[in-house]
């Protein structure tokens, strides 16, 4: 006599390794648009003042009179604290179950590219944070920021960025550079998935997601180095 077996429920697609790599690249692709958005809004700040505060103003009027104004901001600035959120969250399981698939560690291990890279993202990821937790209350909420003063968003970088406050250029290099390094990493690392396993394919991948890293950071580095050089002010 036949017996009959349980149909199989299929495990949440968050529960499966390949779902959370899909979740972690849209999470990543999220933040990615995000980072040139406003990389591009940034650069306004060398056409003039009233350019760059308009720019500024518009960014808190968008949606209305659908949306009451600062609403879309806010919206945003929840999208992107659950992209963050997720993206750690899925990096973080994802790097726990590689470490449990390889229960027996070596004694000895020469240094490789992969453990570099594994280093690098997790120390860059703590960077970021910080660092969007005091752009945040520099440039947004205006506590860190010498000027602070909302309806003048040109004078607050430019106040931000001066000669006397190099060190806080410095902690901008720093996390603009991190930043590069995880998304050079990222989309070298998705861009290989994706594609095919071939030499020629992740050369150019590789190239690519370098090129990506560096205008990205460049874009951004142009304006607190534009200020310290006196080339806005």
């Amino acid at each position: 006599m036949a017996t009959a077996t349980a149909p199989r429920v299929k495990a949440p697609m968050l529960r499966t390794t390949v779902g959370l790599k899909v979740f972690m690249a849209v999470t990543g692709i999220l933040l990615v648009l995000f980072l040139i958005a406003h990389m591009l809004g940034n650069l306004k700040i060398f056409v003039g003042p009233t350019a760059f505060n308009h720019y500024a103003h518009w960014l808190r009027a968008i949606g209305t009179p659908l949306l009451p104004n600062t609403w879309y901001l806010w919206i945003q600035r929840t999208v992107l604290t659950v992209a963050v959120i997720g993206h750690i969250w899925s990096a973080a399981v994802l790097a726990r179950r590689a470490r449990a698939a390889r229960p027996v560690r070596y004694a000895h291990r020469q240094p490789v590219q992969g453990s570099y890279a594994g280093r690098t993202m997790r120390w860059g990821g703590v960077i970021i944070l910080l660092f969007v937790i005091y752009h945040i209350l520099d440039l947004t909420t205006g506590n860190l920021n010498p000027v602070g003063d909302k309806q003048h968003p040109y004078a607050n970088v430019v106040a931000d960025f001066a000669p006397h406050r190099w060190y806080v250029t410095i902690w901008y290099v720093l996390a603009i550079l991190a930043i590069g390094f995880h998304l050079r990493h990222g989309i070298f690392s998705a861009l290989r998935t994706l594609g095919q396993q071939s030499q020629q394919w992740q050369r150019r991948s590789r190239a690519f997601a370098l090129g990506f890293a560096i205008v990205l950071c460049a874009g951004y580095l142009s304006v607190p180095f534009a200020v310290l050089t006196g080339l806005v002010r």
